[in-house]
């Protein structure tokens, strides 16, 4: 009689993260006609030592039960949050120093029209330590239609003036699929975008968002065929160029993935301060785990009023695998089946419509990834999780 085949030890799952921290400033200097974050132009002068005070009595709440050297990752976000100056950010992580790991990554946005007033130097002493410069486009009609305030050749002075001020990890965001663009229009903002050498790249497709002015009036967008076409060539380019893709819109030089980012894409938490900011927190005890999302004001007024207040909201455990699903297939690489159990409390036996997905080609088996083909349809793959 054969003797029963030894069960093979469970992989660990990948290792945690640590906490992230996402700080929102809410103003920017006008409104894109695409935007739907949560951005309000500036009216006036802007009230920096008021909505700094605020934040810092926000995060004393936040980080009332977060233990000393916990925080590995910073992201800055708007908003344009350099509308605001270095001795801002210098007080603010001034504050947050106990809390911050060593290495932790601390991210920027900054809009190319803004920067002439920025003291790059001052920043990278504040401790930032990667910058993201919302390129968008290199041509100056495509900017104007996108309402940017910067002109085509600004991302490149903005590059310039960062490296001069201490920063080696930059990102550029680029937008595809813009108004009656071509496949040679596209690939020639990437090319501009790669001789700069970034050393990541946030390359992703100009949606109409509800609410947003281009979703109440339409801009004439390329068809489905022409975007592919893009998507195609472009990835190409950029693979030739030396980035490695590693999430649907992302693309990075060996070893400058963002790791704030991932952290989102892997269901790790997050704490969010700032007007409209969001966050996640996973409590674990004896019932199993709890997963709670939050979510600050988004009017900056009422946030100003009480920086603590925070609506609380348990993620039920239906919706569960369609968050980590909708973040976690993003990745290239997806994650594996023991994270997917160490971050949600669940088995990989309660996702019933994997085996389905697998079948037919749109999912790994043997990890939470998407296949090619599924990363092509993710949207359609996610759908199957709603049910």
């Amino acid at each position: 009689m054969r003797p029963p085949a030894a069960t093979p030890p469970t992989a660990p799952a990948m290792p945690d993260p640590g906490l992230g921290l996402y700080l929102h400033f809410p103003w920017c200097v006008r409104k894109c006609p695409y935007c739907d974050f949560n951005s309000h132009p500036v009216r006036g002068s802007l009230d920096e030592d008021g909505y700094v005070g605020a934040l810092l009595r926000d995060l004393g709440d936040s980080l009332a039960d977060v233990p000393p050297g916990t925080i590995a990752t910073v992201f800055c976000g708007g908003g344009t949050p350099s509308l605001f100056s270095a001795d801002a950010f210098a007080r603010l992580f001034e504050h947050l120093a106990p809390w911050l790991r060593s290495d932790a990554e601390i991210t920027l946005e900054a809009n190319p029209g803004t920067v002439e007033h920025h003291d790059f130097a001052a920043c990278r002493r504040a401790g930032i330590n990667r910058l993201s410069l919302g390129a968008q486009s290199f041509s100056g009609s495509q900017l104007a239609r996108l309402g940017r305030i910067h002109a085509a050749d600004d991302t490149a002075r903005a590059v310039e003036r960062a490296r001069a001020g201490g920063f080696e990890d930059i990102n550029l965001d680029i937008m595809y699929a813009l108004p009656e663009q071509t496949v040679d229009a596209a690939l020639a903002d990437l090319e501009r975008a790669v001789a700069l050498a970034p050393t990541h790249l946030s390359w992703y497709q100009l949606t109409l968002e509800p609410k947003t002015e281009f979703a109440r009036r339409p801009p004439p967008l390329p068809d489905d065929d022409v975007v592919a076409d893009m998507e195609e060539a472009g990835r190409d380019l950029l693979a030739g160029a030396g980035y490695q893709r590693y999430e649907v819109s992302a693309y990075a030089r060996p070893g400058r993935r963002c790791r704030h980012n991932l952290n989102y894409w892997t269901f790790g938490d997050y704490l969010g301060a700032g007007a409209g900011a969001h966050g996640k927190r996973t409590r674990r005890g004896p019932g199993g785990v709890r997963i709670e999302r939050t979510r600050k004001a988004s009017q900056p007024r009422l946030y100003l009023a009480d920086p603590a207040a925070t609506e609380r909201v348990a993620v039920g455990a239906d919706e569960v695998v369609f968050e980590f699903m909708m973040n976690a297939l993003r990745c290239v690489d997806g994650v594996d089946w023991p994270t997917f159990e160490a971050r949600t409390g669940l088995r990989r036996e309660d996702v019933g419509v994997w085996s389905e997905l697998a079948a037919a080609g749109l999912v790994r088996e043997d990890r939470v990834a998407a296949t090619d083909e599924g990363l092509r349809f993710l949207d359609g793959v996610l759908q199957r999780f709603l049910r």
